[in-house]
């Protein structure tokens, strides 16, 4: 088992740096006009995308839709308007599941489908729809970029808070006509707070489940994270021009294939050096896991991370340069979230893990205390001791100890 815990770090290393260079050639076409439509992308979505290769094949009816961003991001999305039983659409309360950093929307379905969070809603009487970030296999899209354009790259998650999220709440609200409930996932908590407390989506919002919550990232023990963060790994590939952030080199990926086959070698631990200690993994979630995940990221992003985790703080995208941060911001300092603005009347269930690297415990707690003032019914705060950030998506016992308390806290609403 050390040789496995050793191969972890080295080729979690892999992922998080070299990689990065070697997948940068990527299938995309133009329309006659010229136009970076992402027109393989989308065929990709409706040919062999997420509906017709991860929920149909489970017996659930699936649509795929597409969502184009002010700045031009198409983005794909897949509602399961129904559970595995039928009945009738269109009265069930929306819900908008959001994935983490270097995730998709296959992030919900990786579990069988009585585990899977997107279905166990859908049989609990839900209208679930799932996003999928830019840059994501199956929202590569855009109206005028491709993704072989640096220009395409050029985002962070102020970009997810300013246009994704807007985008596809918005979407949704419209088809299903009424507030929604949302669930994010690490990244996908990020994201949503920073929005709660810029006063945005809230019209549209009836509740939030925020699973392994983001926000103040200081004191985060991910070994391979606080490392590459340190170390100003990202940083080192944005100055060397690589604007995609890809860790899925299909060398790697075969080579973890490879180690995961072999005799007496627990694939649940290669997520341990970057998530922590997971409790509740099948050994043979990872592979599935590998099949899927992990998916592409701006550099851009790696590195708004990065300076997150080295100040402390949940400030916008810092250029580094005061001349610059005022062109964007009309000031010399980026400006920075305040966690303490978010309503105090906003239906939130928070879920956090003991084990967990990335959301560490005394983060979260820094996130609570600014919601300290938030009023007792409307906040549901569970501490899961043995879970780790892999554990919220992915344990075989998540349905029972954080998706049904989570339903429970959603049909209050």
């Amino acid at each position: 088992m050390e040789v496995a815990n050793g191969l972890t770090c080295v080729i979690l290393l892999i992922f998080f740096s070299g990689s990065a260079a070697g997948s940068r050639t990527k299938l995309f076409s133009f329309n006659a006009q010229g136009n970076g439509i992402g027109v393989a992308a989308l065929a990709q979505s409706s040919d062999d995308g997420i509906c017709k290769s991860m929920v149909e094949t489970q017996g659930y009816a699936c649509e795929e839709h597409m969502v184009t961003t002010q700045d031009g991001y198409i983005l794909s999305m897949q509602r399961i308007p129904v559970g595995r039983s039928g009945g009738a659409p269109g009265s069930r309360p929306p819900v908008l599941l959001q994935h983490g950093l270097l995730m998709d929307g296959i992030t919900w379905l990786l579990l069988p489908p009585e585990q899977s969070l997107a279905f166990v809603l859908a049989d609990n009487g839900y209208d679930v729809w799932l996003a999928n970030s830019r840059g994501t296999k199956y929202s590569k899209g855009h109206t005028s970029l491709s993704p072989a354009d640096p220009a395409y790259w050029n985002w962070s998650w102020d970009e997810l808070v300013a246009y994704d999220l807007p985008a596809t709440f918005q979407y949704v609200h419209d088809r299903a006509g009424q507030k929604l409930h949302y669930v994010g996932h690490s990244q996908g908590t990020l994201i949503a707070l920073a929005a709660f407390s810029k006063d945005q989506l809230l019209n549209m919002l009836r509740s939030a489940a925020l699973l392994s919550p983001i926000a103040y990232v200081g004191q985060m023990t991910s070994p391979l994270a606080r490392n590459a963060a340190d170390n100003f790994i990202a940083e080192t590939l944005y100055w060397l021009g690589l604007s995609e952030f890809d860790p899925r080199g299909e060398a790697v990926v075969k080579l973890l294939k490879d180690i995961c086959r072999k005799p007496g070698v627990d694939c649940t631990n290669l997520l341990t050096a970057f998530t922590g200690q997971n409790c509740c993994l099948n050994s043979s979630i990872v592979d599935i896991f590998l099949d899927h995940e992990p998916q592409p990221s701006a550099t851009k992003n790696m590195v708004h991370l990065a300076q997150m985790i080295r100040q402390g703080t949940i400030t916008m995208y810092d250029y580094n340069d005061a001349s610059e941060n005022t062109k964007h911001y009309g000031q010399p300092t980026p400006p920075a979230n305040n966690m303490t603005s978010i309503p105090n009347d906003l239906p939130l269930f928070l879920s956090y893990g003991g084990e967990d690297a990335l959301s560490d415990v005394n983060d979260v707690k820094h996130l609570l205390d600014s919601l300290k003032d938030h009023d007792g019914d409307k906040l549901v705060v569970q501490y899961r001791y043995d879970y780790a950030h892999a554990d919220y998506v992915m344990a075989e016992n998540a349905k029972q100890d954080v998706y049904d308390p989570l339903i429970a806290f959603f049909k209050l609403q």
